[in-house]
């Protein structure tokens, strides 16, 4: 059972559980997970460095308001970077979501999790690397999953002490189902609609949102490979196996709630909004752009009926 005095930290230290995790919204794209696509996630950085500055100094340079705001915005920078690369797969949940929708191959989920898991554990040997001094001062050398001095919290999530497992897994299929419909709904052009170039900041208001709302239980993994390769990485990096016994043996849970969340959200996303569009509906971002060229054209030059027809109409 861990302390209060890690309570605070374990309800807000992963913020970047978010998990986080993106595609190229055109129906088809065949985009490939690629180790280049690995660098891109080791923008995870940004998420660890914020929970470790703001542990290491004892929250005099961050707080839990800090870290879920570096968590959104490492997801938003990674997506821009490497969105029309590979699509910037960032979570096995969104991969999963993917190859529910058809979007992807079954064949290819393995690898793209395989490819984030190893990229969340780089990232987590990085962030070691860089806050080295830091860890060592904080802790004594002395490196602790439980405790007031613990550390562990910066690299995966710990539940809070009042968390039953049952809990704890109820609250990653409910968030990870949330993160899944929202994105599907950024995603889908016959909706709303964002405007183009402005979906990684949705994603990361989106993120936010999830994290103020739903970060007091576990910190919002939300995202396997986001919370297992740093697990693994703080095993051989010499906080030992009570990472994976913490919490009566919560690592597990991250691991796989948030597969079932995703499904969850898929099927809802498709059950109450995909399966109701009008089957003639203009994709929204198309129309407004549709009508915007309408109404730059000189009326001397348009056609009778001519504006906001799609094309082929």
């Amino acid at each position: 059972m861990q302390t209060e005095g890690a309570v605070t930290r374990d309800r807000v230290s992963s913020p970047s559980s978010l998990c986080n995790s993106w595609q190229k919204s055109r129906a088809g794209s065949g985009s490939e997970a690629s180790w280049p696509d690995s660098a891109w996630q080791s923008f995870w950085l940004i998420t660890q460095g914020a929970v470790a500055q703001a542990v290491t100094s004892e929250e005099t340079k961050g707080n839990f308001f800090t870290m879920f705001l570096a968590g959104a915005l490492a997801v938003m920078v990674a997506i821009y970077v490497g969105g029309n690369v590979s699509g910037a797969h960032l979570n096995p949940a969104f991969s999963l979501a993917m190859c529910l929708l058809g979007r992807l191959p079954w064949a290819k989920l393995p690898i793209y999790s395989l490819v984030q898991i190893l990229s969340a554990f780089c990232a987590s040997g990085a962030t070691y690397a860089l806050y080295y001094d830091a860890l060592q001062n904080y802790t004594g050398g002395n490196l602790t999953v439980t405790g007031p001095k613990e550390t562990a919290s910066i690299f995966a999530t710990y539940p809070a002490p009042y968390l039953s497992l049952n809990n704890g897994f109820l609250d990653q299929v409910l968030g990870t189902a949330v993160l899944i419909v929202g994105i599907l709904a950024i995603l889908d052009t016959r909706n709303k609609g964002v405007p183009a170039g402005l979906e990684p900041v949705a994603v990361a208001l989106l993120i936010l949102a999830i994290g103020l709302s739903m970060g007091a239980n576990c910190g919002y993994p939300l995202n396997p490979a986001r919370d297992l390769g740093p697990r693994i990485f703080t095993y051989v990096a010499g906080w030992g196996p009570e990472v994976f016994s913490a919490g009566n043996g919560w690592w597990w849970v991250p691991v796989l709630a948030p597969m079932v969340g995703a499904t969850l959200g898929t099927a809802t996303y498709q059950l109450l909004v995909a399966l109701h569009h009008p089957e003639s509906s203009e994709p929204a971002q198309g129309l407004v752009l549709a009508q915007y060229k309408d109404l730059e054209t000189p009326a001397s030059t348009q056609t009778p009926q001519q504006s906001y027809l799609p094309h082929g109409h």
